[in-house]
């Protein structure tokens, strides 16, 4: 038991799992869109996600070297360098127009981490803006770049498919942010910090509801994706009412973060 424990932990705090959960997005991006084959895409979002998370949990600690590192963080780094040239690697096989987009999405990233300017906190610090920026990068990868890369017409769905793909991964933070409550500082300013854990719950369910109606407006309105979507929604919603700060990490890192995979798994059976 005490190795599957440690297998877990690896696999969670390599950021895989989280990986994964991005890669389940864009799948289901390229399913939605009618977009075959291209798993050039999949792949850079993949392992850009591993870098990503690594780099925005890691960097700090190996900046300030108040850490020692163990078998596992190595394992990490080791992971995390092969993560880094196969992104490389894919990125380049990108369309133009999207490198300029993971580009962007990059610098978002550095600017979550990374403190540019001097006495100034990173983005990450930025009282209230953490959850607006990696809900931003999540539709940047996993909704605009897979788009962008097969070349597909942006038509008005587009942005509402941003807006509904925005509002879905922002009440599964909402959630790791109640969960997060009393590990956070509270500096950050996040939601629940500023309209504490009841509130929250309210407005992610409003959220949720906004996610449903959304799909009325798509032209091509079906309605076994709507049940789908729905189905989901109702998924999250129960995952956000039972959320407390008293939660194991499991509850959030393992358990949330895998609704996007169910969800593609729910479309490959019935989509």
């Amino acid at each position: 038991m005490r190795f599957l424990k440690q297998l877990l932990d690896f696999y969670i705090n390599s950021s895989i799992h989280v990986a994964l959960a991005v890669l389940a997005l864009v799948k289901i991006t390229q399913f939605i869109v009618g977009i075959e084959a291209d798993y050039v895409a999949v792949f850079f979002a993949f392992f850009g996600t591993v870098v990503g998370y690594n780099f925005v949990k890691y960097n700090a600690l190996a900046r300030t070297q108040k850490w020692q590192m163990g078998r596992q963080l190595k394992a990490i780094a080791v992971m995390s360098f092969i993560a880094l040239l196969a992104s490389g690697y894919f990125f380049f096989q990108l369309q133009r127009n999207t490198k300029i987009i993971g580009i962007i999405f990059l610098l978002l990233t550095l600017l979550y981490t990374l403190p540019f300017f001097p006495n100034k906190k990173n983005a990450r610090n930025w009282a209230g803006i953490k959850i607006y920026i990696v809900a931003l990068c999540w539709v940047g990868v996993t909704l605009v770049l897979p788009i962008i890369n097969a070349e597909i017409k942006i038509t008005s769905d587009f942005y509402l498919k941003c807006i509904q793909r925005f509002v879905f991964v922002f009440v599964l933070i909402l959630i790791f942010e109640i969960n997060d409550i009393k590990k956070d500082d509270p500096h950050l300013q996040t939601v629940p910090q500023q309209i504490g854990v009841k509130q929250t719950k309210r407005v992610g369910s409003v959220l949720l509801l906004l996610f449903i109606i959304l799909e009325f407006l798509n032209k091509n309105l079906n309605f076994s994706t709507l049940l789908l979507k729905t189905g989901i929604a109702s998924i999250v919603l129960l995952f956000l009412l039972f959320a407390h700060e008293n939660r194991s990490k499991y509850y959030t890192s393992f358990w949330v973060e895998s609704v996007p995979i169910l969800w593609w798994l729910l479309v490959l059976l019935f989509g």
